[in-house]
């Protein structure tokens, strides 16, 4: 039986009104395919996408999916907007990626089909828009296969977060949508990591993601007061 029961109907409404501008590399996306690089990077270093079958868990339009298909995985890319997907895969089939195909489907009801038949999960800038993260988090550890990696990224929870990532991006800059973003679902990484525990899944790295509003330049820092990835691992055993 399908559940919606972690799916915030306002969220998908909200970014299924822009799921024509994914791909507009200027509109309010523009921050996505700017630190695109850097996720990719980052994911890489932990391990080798060639061959792999990769989950993009909030794929949206599917920015990180055709990246990371590029790189040689194998990748489903999930989400809850209908209009966003059919974006990601007009434009899958515009550039003609291959290795990539999408589904609308929720990360508990894929776990529930699909368990353990994943070597990579991914899931950025997914968690704060959901009801209960933790049971994304426990969703991505039951479809990744013992030894295989999972990698999260969110927003810290404090007032830096609320100041740059809501007052600056949001209303002083005008860098995302008034609303995007709401202060009481960011995750502390404190709360990230436990829910990654509690979930079987070994915390290995985490890493910063900085923004100069001046030049425009985004960096990976050991600085996650706002926004930070999380590298895990599930145990072999």
């Amino acid at each position: 039986m399908k559940t919606q029961s972690n799916v915030d109907a306002a969220e998908v409404a909200k970014f299924s009104e822009l799921a024509h501008r994914w791909w507009d590399q200027e509109s309010e996306f523009k921050p996505l395919h700017q630190i695109n690089p850097l996720r990719l990077s980052w994911i890489q270093e932990t391990v080798s996408l060639s061959g792999r079958r990769v989950l993009d868990v909030g794929c949206g339009g599917g920015i990180l999916s055709d990246a990371m298909a590029r790189a040689g995985a194998n990748v489903l890319g999930i989400d809850m907007s209908a209009k966003a997907l059919g974006v990601a895969q007009l434009h899958a089939l515009e550039v003609q990626t291959q290795g990539i195909g999408f589904r609308e489907i929720t990360a508990e009801d894929l776990a529930a089909e699909q368990p353990g038949q994943f070597d990579v999960v991914t899931c950025m800038e997914m968690l704060e828009h959901v009801p209960d993260p933790a049971s994304v988090v426990k969703a991505c550890a039951k479809l990744v296969k013992p030894g295989g990696h999972v990698f999260f990224s969110t927003i810290n929870r404090n007032p830096k977060a609320f100041m740059l990532a809501i007052v600056g991006a949001e209303y002083v800059l005008g860098m995302l949508p008034k609303g995007t973003h709401e202060f009481a679902k960011f995750i502390k990484p404190s709360e990230l990591a436990g829910f990654c525990r509690q979930a079987d899944l070994v915390v290995e790295r985490m890493r910063g993601l900085e923004h100069n509003p001046l030049s425009g330049r985004y960096w990976l820092s050991a600085d996650t007061s706002v926004n930070y990835m999380i590298s895990t691992r599930k145990d072999a055993a």
